[in-house]
């Protein structure tokens, strides 16, 4: 006893790590997710045009001071835009079957090359009208470089092509910019001079971009022993193409094995058919996108309510990011695991208590016994509801066994996000409202009751809204007079005061209580570039039409109503690999990690290739 009570003083402390962790979480998927804010194809070409025409007239003017030198100009702008668009089609074309470099994604590289080596070009011009033409083809030269800098670092970090296929794709666009260029420099560089000095810059170019990138590796390496760009190059994968495997088999290297527990309650009618399940898996549906756990809600929902032809709903435990699985295939172990002893599991108690609810400070704790099972729901609402650490479980179990309960499940509501809150306040709070609140409801007569359950799948909400495929779901419960409501949502929180409208409506339906509970679904994280990365559901939402929704589901499953018996069945699910807290918070601290270094060595690196390219022009002209 002594032992859990120092434990669980440590839970305020938890939390606060847990608070720190999620945020470092989602500030390295931000970090990755900003890297590809690309505009439309079209505004590419556009601005590609712009570049290419700024480059090619400044330079014309220097050469041919005249006014026919404009049109000329003009036109050889236009010359390179079509050149460029050229070299990028080629670049789609050499880098075929890599799932990221299409025609526009080579396009956008081509604009940033075209962007840097203006700059150069620019200066060129401006050094050629106070000194020498001359330096208009030394720094326009100087700025092919530059460009080959940026296209080498950026295909060898990206692109999962062969070394030699990603060589070629670099050096496609610079070339043939510099070969347009030759035709305005011949009479102040030859032929033979601009080859040797492109086979020079290749050559310093490529080194020095092998070196940024080998130093940057060295980050991943010694935090997680695995290469920083495989780790890049796998979320990319999965950011762009949607390609989950690259980045779970990293996950899987770096996994804990754990032995996973899952509770189920499930409703049987008097022919002893599943009605309604409630599945409860201590994993938590993460880290985001398709990777891991993120889909677990909605593809264990599915799961279960195609084999059973029932209603399922699996909302959220206490726990947090270090047991997220690792991968699909250890998705499918929770979900086989879970359908057959689901199928073991025989429905016989008859009697459930009313839905309790205890209020104290900003803690919220929810309580009803079906049999010898409690359902406890936490919520903090309307203040922040994030994860909430596995203790708070042990001890609302712990209560409930002093109070003659066998068992309770205990469940995040998760619905809703408002900053941030003091950890130490939450615990205390959570604590004290879970003991009034199992102390009131052992008090309740247990008496026979009927559940119905609904859900609604709209068509018109997207991942991108908040809002998963598992949709809404309502289970009511009817004891004695009393109709009580649980809503699961499958999303990432709400918006706060989203709750207390979906509760207000539930009340005009003439419920007595209920509560709004997420799955916590991360399936709808790492799609928007918006500051959190996701939408909490309400967030782009309309809340009038959400709850339209959630009204209807309701009433679809009042109409279902029928008397039930409940059975109750938890089983643990052996070496089960979740990345674990650890391995998951060096890949967090990676990209900060990373950053760090890259702007600690780009500057030395880069400035030195620069310097040598420098000093061979000076020699060759």
């Amino acid at each position: 006893m002594t032992g859990f009570l120092i434990k669980t003083r440590l839970v305020g402390v938890n939390l606060a790590v847990d608070e720190i962790f999620n945020q470092r979480m989602d500030s390295a998927v931000k970090h990755y997710s900003s890297l590809f804010a690309l505009p439309a194809y079209n505004r590419i070409v556009a601005y590609t045009t712009v570049a290419c025409v700024t480059g090619g007239l400044s330079s014309a003017l220097v050469f041919h001071p005249a006014f026919e030198s404009l049109i000329l100009g003009f036109l050889f702008g236009f010359a390179i835009t079509l050149i460029t668009l050229l070299s990028n089609s080629m670049v789609a074309l050499v880098l075929k079957g890599d799932p990221i470099y299409d025609v526009r994604r080579s396009a956008g590289l081509s604009l940033f090359s075209w962007i840097f080596w203006d700059i150069f070009t620019l200066m060129g011009v401006g050094a050629a009208v106070l000194f020498a033409t001359e330096w208009a083809v030394k720094l326009c030269l100087l700025g092919s470089s530059v460009a080959l800098i940026l296209r080498f670092t950026v295909l060898y970090a990206t692109s999962s092509m062969s070394y030699k296929r990603i060589f070629v794709a670099a050096v496609i666009q610079p070339y043939f910019g510099v070969a347009a260029y030759a035709a305005l420099w011949l009479s102040k560089i030859s032929i033979e001079e601009i080859i040797l000095y492109s086979a020079y810059s290749s050559a310093i170019c490529f080194i020095s971009s092998f070196a940024f990138l080998s130093l940057i590796n060295r980050v991943g390496k010694r935090i997680v022993n695995i290469p920083s760009l495989s780790i890049f190059k796998a979320f990319l994968l999965n950011w762009i193409a949607d390609l989950n495997t690259p980045f779970e088999d990293i996950l899987e290297e770096l996994s804990v094995e754990r032995d996973i527990e899952v509770s189920m309650l499930k409703f049987g009618n008097q022919k002893s058919e599943t009605k309604v399940a409630i599945i409860l898996p201590s994993v938590h549906p993460g880290p985001f996108k398709n990777i891991g756990s993120s889909f677990l809600p909605s593809m264990l929902k599915k799961a279960v309510e195609q084999k059973f032809n029932c209603v399922a709903c699996v909302p959220l435990g206490l726990l947090g990011h270090d047991l997220d699985l690792a991968s699909h295939l250890q998705n499918q172990k929770i979900i086989d695991q879970t359908l057959k002893s689901l199928e073991d599991v025989e429905t016989f108690e008859v009697g459930a208590t009313p839905l309790v609810r205890v209020r104290n400070g900003f803690a919220t704790v929810c309580c009803q016994i079906f049999g010898d099972v409690g359902l406890v729901t936490f919520s903090l609402a309307p203040k922040t509801t994030e994860d909430l650490p596995q203790e708070l479980a042990y001890y609302v179990n712990m209560v409930a066994r002093n109070y003659g309960i066998n068992s309770c499940m205990v469940v995040n509501a998760h619905n809703s996000i408002n900053g941030f809150v003091e950890p130490q306040g939450v615990i205390e709070s959570l604590k004290t409202a879970a003991s009034l609140c199992l102390k009131e409801t052992v008090s309740a007569s247990k008496k026979p009751f009927r559940v119905g359950a609904s859900t609604i799948l709209p068509k018109n909400f997207s991942l991108k809204d908040g809002m998963g495929p598992g949709g809404i779901t309502s289970i009511v419960v009817e004891v004695g007079p009393q109709k009580f409501a649980y809503v699961i949502i499958d999303g990432n929180n709400l918006v706060s005061g989203l709750r207390e409208k979906i509760i207000s409506s539930l009340n005009e339906l003439g419920f007595s209580g209920g509560e709004v509970l997420t799955t916590d679904t991360h399936s709808v994280n790492a799609l928007t570039l918006t500051p959190r990365g996701y939408n909490p559901v309400g967030e782009v939402i309309p809340h009038d039409i959400l709850i339209n929704y959630i009204k209807e589901s309701v009433q679809e499953a009042i109409a279902k109503m029928e008397i039930v018996k409940v059975g109750h069945k938890r089983i643990l699910i052996p070496k089960v690999k979740v990345i674990g807290k650890e391995p998951l918070e060096k890949l967090c601290m990676l990209p900060d990690e990373t950053i760090k270094l890259a702007k600690k060595i780009i500057v030395p690196i880069f400035a030195t290739a620069i310097a040598f390219l420098t000093l061979f022009l000076l020699t060759l002209m």
